[in-house]
């Protein structure tokens, strides 16, 4: 072994340091989560277990393993079977909790006992990157995308995948007993091992169109028309044109810093309701009144940018079209201009679309325009296949018309969106192992996904302040 590195031999005596804390250098990461959960006040954030019991036997307080979860997820340590043989063998984690090692059981039942305690840690957390100005863009893009849940896909049922699968059986039945009355007509031994087999497929088939119609029963009773069995609020989705069972994880991200300010999970895999909402939390937690929130168009929906135009929020959200006359090569809504002096509309050929009535749709007020002229018109071939083009206008479209403005205005929002929410997204499930949630139940999942947040905002700003910046301006807040 000539010309190696080589290594000190294994029976070789070793002088450690003899404190603890020199095997933790000032910048390391670790001291962070260790300063940022001593300054929290635990029990005001909802923490239980703060102040001992007067009997009884001792337990850990909350602060040791509120540092082990964060400390986990920083580095991609999740499950409390690993965080605790982590506990026994991470000279980091050893220097963060005193060399308490906590069992998994106890470690697990903290996050599951404690979760709006650790939502409200992550709130904190955003709190003080609002104390230290990081926030006053007042620009937030919002944006959800699909998590797994635990469950799996084949212990997911809708009413059509039910009726699927009993189908399926059903002809399966049956193609098995065709050849069992076959098997029956022969005599010889083979027939007769044969016979036995179909016999025992079709009772299996059998057991389990009784468990569907058991399932179907259930079902039936579900609200949604949807069934999981293993996590009951986990929900079947669309992704990316594929399916999965999971969560639609909801974020506002600051667009200056990158910085989560605002996330929630939901079972709906629609985004469209989802604006307000978000917009609400993301303005209260930057503190920010006048806020612009960006979204892609799978948020467009008239009432929920109405509802952010009468909460003082700006929104940006690109129109969906739904129109297919331009790919027939017809005119658009968007030929037909808008007079609102006259409440009319002026058409590609000169002429007046005037009000006709009103009417009421999906509890939206519909405006009704359309010309006497258009049986006589010279290019009616270009504008409608039928009798008369008629504009449709909802009682609020101007606030949808002074958002295509914003947006006309600044192209380049929708490229600031992609680059600002749609990193983190692709952060956190890197960490996670591109796997499911370990935990189970809407409220347990949002514990878990309010800790890797809490995780990326810690790394997010470890990068952008420096470790030891961090710890002044957290012992300073």
């Amino acid at each position: 072994m000539k010309r190696f590195i080589e290594g000190q031999s294994r029976t070789q005596s070793v002088l450690f340091p003899e404190v603890l804390d020199d095997y933790v250098s000032d910048a390391n990461p670790v001291r962070v989560v260790d300063v940022f959960v001593d300054e929290l006040d635990l029990g005001a954030l909802g923490f239980a277990g703060v102040e001992p019991a007067s009997t009884g036997r001792p337990g850990y307080h909350p602060a040791v393993l509120l540092k082990l979860y964060i400390y986990g997820y920083l580095n991609r340590v999740q499950s409390s079977r690993r965080l605790e043989r982590e506990a026994q063998r991470n000279v980091e984690l050893m220097w963060l909790t005193g060399r308490l090692m906590p069992d998994h059981k106890t470690i697990a039942r903290f996050r599951q006992e404690h979760g709006q305690a650790i939502g409200n840690v992550c709130r904190q957390f955003v709190y003080l990157c609002r104390q230290l100005g990081l926030f006053s863009e007042a620009l937030v893009a919002i944006d959800g995308s699909k998590f797994k849940a635990v469950n799996n896909r084949d212990r997911n049922f809708t009413k059509a995948k039910l009726k699927r699968r009993m189908e399926e059986i059903d002809k399966s039945i049956q193609r098995y007993l065709v050849d069992l009355d076959t098997a029956d007509r022969q005599e010889d031994e083979v027939a007769r091992a044969q016979s036995g087999r179909l016999q025992d497929k079709i009772l299996a088939l059998k057991s389990q169109m009784k468990q569907l119609q058991a399932i179907e029963t259930e079902l039936n009773a579900s609200p949604d028309g949807q069934l999981s069995q293993t996590d009951p609020d986990a929900r079947s989705m669309k992704s990316r044109g594929a399916g999965i069972v999971g969560y639609n994880v909801q974020t506002a991200v600051d667009a200056q810093h990158h910085l989560i300010v605002a996330h929630a999970v939901t079972s709906h895999g629609s985004d469209r309701d989802q604006l307000t909402t978000m917009a609400e939390h993301a303005r209260t937690a930057t503190g920010e009144t006048d806020l612009t929130v960006i979204a892609d168009r799978g948020y467009y929906k008239s009432e929920q940018i109405l509802a952010c135009h009468e909460a003082g929020i700006t929104a940006i959200v690109p129109k969906t079209t739904t129109s297919g006359a331009r790919a027939d090569g017809r005119f658009d809504k968007a030929d037909f201009i808008y007079d609102a002096t006259n409440n009319e509309y002026r058409c590609p050929a000169g002429q007046r679309l005037i009000w006709r009535y009103v009417s009421t749709e999906g509890g939206l007020k519909i405006h009704r325009y359309w010309s006497s002229h258009c049986p006589r018109c010279d290019i009616k071939s270009q504008c409608t296949p039928g009798d008369y083009r008629r504009v449709s206008r909802w009682e609020h479209q101007d606030v949808l018309e002074a958002m295509q403005r914003r947006l006309d205005q600044a192209p380049q929002s929708m490229r600031i969106r992609r680059q600002t929410v749609e990193h983190p997204f692709g952060t956190i499930k890197s960490w996670m192992g591109h796997t499911h949630f370990l935990t189970r139940t809407l409220e347990h999942v949002s514990t878990e996904m309010s800790l890797h947040v809490l995780a990326y905002n810690l790394k997010r700003m470890m990068n952008l302040m420096g470790t030891q910046n961090l710890i002044q301006a957290i012992q300073a807040g």
